[in-house]
């Protein structure tokens, strides 16, 4: 049975830059990362490998260079990682890119039963979460979203058993495979590379799939198929502080000037 985990290669959101011309993101000289509740997505297909037995493959789509986010995968232990690369896939929005995550599942699943796909819960450079459910209803699959805990896995009768975090609360859930689950930070503590495997990875060669092996109409895929586009990226504009009163020598007087000042914005409801 395979484990698969899809992962994406994300510019490290702590060093973005805006083109104040262009109001588009500067790609050049900005480093990419391996995007952050996705490597809670890989580890926990990787533990579920080793307690298993089960197959893990790690898939991803972008361009040509996320070759080195796959290898960092296979430095971690994943038996194959694929790369879903071609122009066609270009600019693509979630819908576009559930399209093409849940072919490449398919095509797999032709190969070998598919019992779990991670994702992790979002992508820190779109922060919609909607991937893995999108692939989730794309292939069928139960959808278990926020997941911080597996209680347990029953593959015989091919049932799972999670917790879900909410908002305040836990959530426990019963399903029956195949599943996709999206992680949360919680879910586990990614585990490090390596020198050997970092090294036997470097020799490992990354399997590519483009758009004639997934043989996707152009329409559906990329920018064509995406029902959504950023026209721009910007900062938002803030106002100017503004200081109210004497907090020190006045506390009583000042409080009362900020309640008035917040009354007067409709910003207390009373």
């Amino acid at each position: 049975m395979l484990v698969i985990s899809c992962i994406k290669q994300v510019p490290d959101t702590t060093q973005v830059k805006i083109d104040p011309v262009t109001n588009t993101l500067v790609r050049e000289g900005i480093p990419f990362i391996v995007n952050p509740y996705d490597t809670h997505a890989l580890e926990e297909g990787l533990a579920l490998k080793d307690r298993y037995g089960l197959r893990s493959v790690a898939i991803s789509m972008g361009p040509p260079n996320t070759v080195a986010t796959l290898k960092k995968a296979c430095a971690l232990g994943v038996d194959e990682a694929i790369l879903l690369s071609d122009r066609a896939f270009g600019g693509a929005d979630t819908l576009a890119t559930s399209q093409v995550l849940a072919s490449a599942i398919e095509r797999l699943a032709q190969q070998e039963e598919v019992g779990i796909v991670f994702c992790g819960k979002q992508t820190i450079d779109g922060d919609t979460a909607q991937v893995g459910p999108g692939i989730a209803t794309r292939l069928g699959f139960t959808q278990l979203t926020l997941v911080d805990r597996i209680e347990w896995l029953d593959l015989d009768k091919k049932r799972i058993r999670v917790r879900r975090k909410l908002e305040g609360r836990h959530e426990i859930v019963e399903a029956p495979l195949p599943v996709v689950i999206t992680a949360v930070r919680e879910l586990n503590r990614p585990r490090y590379p390596t020198v050997p495997m970092r090294l036997t990875a470097e020799l490992t060669e990354v399997t590519v799939w483009d758009n004639q092996v997934l043989n996707l109409d152009v329409g559906t895929v990329g920018l064509k198929g995406s029902a959504t586009w950023v026209s721009k990226i910007f900062s938002p504009e803030r106002d100017q502080g503004e200081i109210i009163g004497d907090g020190i020598k006045d506390p009583v007087g000042t409080a009362h000037l900020l309640l008035d000042k917040m009354l007067s914005k409709d910003l207390l409801a009373l």
